[in-house]
């Protein structure tokens, strides 16, 4: 069944940090997918999912240190890839991996991945999805066993894959994720992702994963944290991102409590991503 979606353009002055920041309210309160522009940024919501109210909770829309002003139109499923083409450049990470889409050239580095640009969070253009490509670049892969939860395109499992695991699940609420999950995985030849639909209530009750990342959102990771160490391996690492540093104590509290360690953590314009191990 395919999904009809609203797209509002968000008109912000300044910028930055006015931006990053509605992104991640927006996104606490069910927009799905972010699309930065010159003046602001394009958010996406599932038509069936829009409520008047939602924007209520929504702090920085009332903020005196930005200005936003919005507007919003109906678009179809099939209206993605335009406005992408025209936006979405190569990214690199740490010289060792490019994400790109599949009109770029070839580049000369160690993990060429193609991600077509559909409508999906995760193309390494965010600061949240770079410093989770990075945590993966730096660790060793070989052989195990990875979970991507919130996988959007699941360029982190497939990156993983690319580096010797065995085995990677992509999960994502959104069916046109998994869609481009899936795809995304066969255009790379890692063909060992189960991308699947669903939350943390998809998720095994016993410890199978050996790596555990989740680029989502503060809210959803303190709420689902549990069921994240659940199917984690003992000794096995947990890479979480998509929170501000801000929030850094609070969900490293959260790990804490559900047995887990805190390693170190990356910031990149104030937002974070940290790594932890499950004792």
């Amino acid at each position: 069944m395919s999904h009809f979606y609203l797209e509002f353009d968000f008109k912000v002055t300044p910028i930055a940090p006015g931006s990053d920041v509605l992104m991640a309210q927006l996104g606490a309160v069910g927009f799905e997918s972010f699309m930065p522009t010159e003046d602001g940024v394009l958010a996406y919501i599932q038509k069936n999912d829009w409520q008047e109210h939602l924007l209520e909770s929504v702090d920085v829309l009332s903020e005196e240190y930005c200005t936003i002003t919005y507007s919003f139109k109906d678009i179809p499923p099939t209206n993605w890839n335009e406005d992408w083409e025209k936006n979405f450049a190569p990214i690199r990470v740490k010289d060792q991996c490019e994400v790109r889409a599949p009109f770029h050239p070839v580049p000369e580095v160690a993990y060429d991945i193609v991600i077509e640009p559909k409508m999906s969070f995760g193309t390494g253009h965010h600061q949240t999805t770079h410093m989770m490509l990075e945590f993966v670049l730096e660790h060793d892969f070989e052989q195990q066993s990875v979970l991507d939860m919130g996988a959007g395109t699941a360029v982190l499992a497939i990156l993983a894959m690319r580096k010797g695991a065995s085995h990677a699940t992509a999960i994502d609420i959104d069916p046109w994720c998994v869609e481009n999950a899936t795809e995304n995985a066969q255009r790379n030849g890692v063909s060992a992702i189960d991308v699947q639909l669903g939350g943390a209530e998809v998720l095994p009750k016993s410890a199978v994963f050996d790596h555990v990342m989740a680029n989502i959102n503060r809210n959803i990771l303190l709420q689902d944290m549990s069921a994240y160490v659940r199917c984690l391996q003992p000794g096995g690492q947990l890479f979480l991102s998509g929170f501000y540093l801000e929030d850094l104590p609070s969900v490293r509290s959260c790990c804490e409590a559900n047995g887990l360690r805190y390693v170190t953590h990356k910031e990149r314009d104030q937002w974070v991503a940290a790594k932890f191990v499950n004792l």
